[in-house]
Parts: structure tokens; C-alpha cells; sequence
């Protein structure tokens, strides 16, 4: 087993059926002027590919699912360092889709990122869809070196509204927390049982919503980034965003996950000083 997951323990049952499991470790180490591969490890259905490095952009990961989906049970493990000085963004290669789940367990994914001296990181994967009687859990945890930057999104989209679908059932658990130095700095944990629409309607919830977005930008040259990340959303009705210890926390809600989209890309492009996203962002 790979050290990297030794640490990993499962204290559910055994699920009765086959499910996908996937480990995927990587690292990334600076190399003279640019951030290269340093180690890769993969099992299961967790994949990496690594694109060319497009102009004005960092050194990019692309992780896949290669079971096409999640469902209760499935479980992927990710463990991500980026070494000293190292500066590169991980995306997803698509929207992950969280299926109907059969049986008690759910979906665990487990994501570990740690950012030594100097580092810069982004952590961006594409947006989470939920289907009817999903269950997923997730948990993000990042270790941050006292003089590296962060900056990371999740994105969740509650049925595909275009074609009439609705989350009446099911369970989601997205947790995070960051510790910089060491110390624990932010921690935030969104929870939702039962029938997530009826939820999300509510006015202290959701509004009504159907897709939300967690933003954490933490670095040590922050400059005026909260209030040019005000302006950017400004013309967005549902959001908010504030600053404290060093980070910024946004959180982004619209009716649709495409309207989400640009909500998203407005800020992003504020926190990523305007470098141009992943291209799998814009198939």
C-alpha cells in the first residue's frame, strides 16, 4: 500500500455489492524557472493525465474517474503535495456525477493537499451533480506552509434542472479544513439530508438555489483581492464573501448550474490573477 494512504481507515460494513475504489498520489517539485511531476501513484478508477502547459498558466493535473460516476460505497482516496516552490493547479476532466445510492454506505471521498514553502496551489475540479437518492460524503483537508498560497473551489449542482430532475432524496456532506503553519485557520462543513429542495428554498438555506459554490483564497500578498472580488460579483444577485486571518471565504448560489458558471469564472479570475483556466474548464 502506498504510504501516502496508510493512514486511511473504512469503519463501515463491507458493502454487499461491487463498488469502484480508486488512490490516486501525486506530487509536483520545482525544477529550475518550472513545476514538473515529481512522483505519481494510481489504483482503481483515480487517474491522472497531465496536459501541455498553455501559455500563462501553471503546470497542470487533470484527475478522471473511470467509473463514469460515484454511488453509495464507492470510495477515492487523493493525496496531492506540492513540494517547495512548486506551483500547480489540479482540475477534474469533467462534472462528476453522484448516482443513486443502493444500500447503507455512501460515497467517501477523501482528499488530502499539502503545500510547503512557497508553493502555490489550486485545487479546481469541476462541478458535483447530484441525482435523486445519492449519498456522498466529502472530506477536504489542506495543510498550508506559512508563506504558500492556496486557492480552492468546490461546486455542487443539485439535478439537472434543464431536464426537469430534482433531489427530493438523498445525503450530502462536503467538509473542510485548512491549517496553515500548523494551526487550524478555517473550517466549514455543509450538510443536507432528506429532501435537499425543500431545503434549499429556505430563505436562511438556499434561497431557492439549485447550484452553490465554496470559494478559499488564502495567501500572503493579498492585496485588495475582497474588494475587487466584491466588484466582480456585483452583478450576481446571491453571494457572499468576506476576510479573516489572512483568508478569504466566498460562497456563490444561483437557480442553475449554469448560471453558476460565470459566477464562478468572474471570481476565479480575481483569486487567479487572471490566468486562463484549465482548458478542460472550457469544453
Amino acid at each position: 500500500m502506498n504510504p501516502r494512504f496508510a493512514a486511511t481507515s473504512w469503519s463501515e460494513p463491507t458493502a454487499s455489492l461491487a463498488r469502484a475504489e480508486g488512490r490516486l498520489a501525486l506530487s509536483f517539485r520545482r525544477r529550475g524557472e518550472i513545476t514538473a511531476l515529481g512522483d505519481l501513484y494510481q489504483q482503481g478508477c483515480a487517474k491522472a493525465r497531465f496536459p501541455k502547459v498553455e501559455a500563462g498558466a501553471m503546470t497542470c493535473a487533470v484527475t478522471l474517474n473511470t467509473a463514469g460516476g460515484l454511488t453509495g460505497g464507492d470510495r477515492i482516496d487523493t493525496a496531492v503535495t506540492w513540494e517547495d516552490g512548486a506551483a500547480a493547479t489540479i482540475a477534474s476532466q469533467a462534472a462528476e456525477r453522484a448516482y443513486r445510492a443502493i444500500g447503507p454506505l455512501p460515497a467517501r471521498l477523501t482528499t488530502r493537499l499539502d503545500i510547503r514553502a512557497g508553493a502555490n496551489a489550486e485545487w479546481l475540479p469541476q462541478e458535483t451533480i447530484l441525482f435523486d437518492d445519492c449519498a456522498i460524503a466529502r472530506d477536504l483537508r489542506i495543510e498550508l506552509a506559512p508563506d504558500a498560497s492556496f486557492t480552492g473551489i468546490e461546486q455542487v449542482v443539485f439535478g439537472r434542472t434543464a431536464r426537469g430532475e430534482t433531489v427530493r432524496r438523498g445525503s450530502f456532506r462536503d467538509a473542510w479544513r485548512l491549517s496553515r503553519g500548523g494551526r487550524l485557520v478555517h473550517a466549514d462543513v455543509l450538510s443536507l439530508e432528506g429532501d435537499m429542495q425543500a431545503r434549499l428554498d429556505r430563505a436562511a438555506v438556499g434561497q431557492g438555489a439549485r447550484a452553490i459554490a465554496a470559494l478559499v483564497h488564502a495567501a500572503p500578498e493579498r492585496g485588495d483581492k475582497l474588494a475587487e472580488l466584491r466588484n466582480a460579483l456585483g452583478p450576481f444577485p446571491l453571494w457572499g464573501a468576506s476576510e479573516f486571518d489572512g483568508i478569504i471565504v466566498a460562497r456563490l448560489l444561483a437557480p442553475t448550474g449554469a448560471d453558476l458558471r460565470p459566477m464562478v469564472i468572474a471570481a476565479l479570475a480575481v483569486l487567479r490573477d487572471h490566468r486562463p483556466l484549465p482548458r478542460v474548464w472550457q469544453i
